[in-house]
Parts: C-alpha cells; structure tokens; sequence
C-alpha cells in the first residue's frame, strides 16, 4: 500500500508542478466502495475552485488510465488545506514564520505536548514558538516565553486562523 501511495502521490506532484500548484497532502480513507483518495493542494494567494477542478480531472484520468489506485473503485477529492491548513514538511515552516500555529509534541517539552504560538523562527531543523497569548485571550500578562523545538519531535502542527 506504501508503494501505491507514492506512486499516487508522484502523478499528483507532477500535474500540480505543471499548473504552479503545491500538493499539500494526499491521503487515502475507508474501504470497499466507499474509498476516498483525497488530495490537497495550495499555491501562493490561495487555489481557485478552477485549481481544484483542473487538478482533479487530469490526475484523476491518469490514476485510472494507470490503475495506480488498488482495489478498483474509489471517490477523489480536491481541495484547498483550508486557513487552519496542517504544517507538513520544512517548507511549511519556512513559508509560514511569522503565522500563529497549534502544534502537538511526541515527547513533552516542559511537561506538556500541546502548544499555540507564533511561529517565530525556522533553521536547521528547530523552530521557535513566542508562546505570548494572542490579543483576544490575553488576560493582564505581559510575560514572554518562547520555546524552541526539534521538527523530529513535532507530531502534528496547524495553523491557526487570525481574523
């Protein structure tokens, strides 16, 4: 199944770089006839419903002209990550510094694993979270910390939506 998903992965890397788009995610759920193969692409300024519908007819003809989804029937869905869209690989790090983030730990840091913050900094595998609460939750502190982190040690990480 690992191989599969690599190869559903690489057509869609391939048509989502030809049309200046980002694959975000690709992940495959359920069983029998009720499988969904999702896939989640992004670009700078955001994806038009047009990306979404481009990028679905043509990978969706590859992967069936190609049989490269196993067990035969399957529903594909496009679509954008959304404003609280998940943080994948280092990139996403990079591109979102300056964003607030919800980020969960393997191991705990300072004897916890969920975080908010603003992403500070990226480099060389660590990053660095300001923990200071956004304006609307701050309750009279005015006390800084910042923690930094291995970017093996985070589990999963989100955006936060600012409104």
């Amino acid at each position: 199944m690992a191989l599969e998903m690599e190869r559903i992965r690489e057509i869609a890397k391939r048509v989502a770089d030809s049309g200046g788009l980002e694959v975000v995610d690709v992940e495959l759920r359920g069983g029998g006839k009720s499988r969904m193969l999702r896939i989640i692409i992004d670009k700078p300024g955001g994806v038009t419903h047009q990306d979404c519908a481009d990028l679905s007819r043509e990978v969706g003809t590859i992967l069936d002209v190609e049989d490269a989804v196993p067990g035969g029937a399957y529903v594909l869905e496009v679509s954008s990550p959304g404003l609280d869209r998940k943080l994948v690989g280092p990139g996403d790090y990079e591109r979102f510094t300056g964003s607030r983030v919800k980020l969960t730990t393997r191991e705990p840091v300072k004897g916890n694993r969920h975080f908010e913050g603003r992403l500070e900094s990226f480099h060389a595998g660590r990053l660095m979270l300001d923990l200071t609460p956004a304006k609307k939750k701050t309750r009279s502190s005015n006390a800084q910390e910042k923690l930094e982190f291995e970017l093996s040690n985070v589990e999963k990480a989100n955006l936060v939506p600012e409104i």
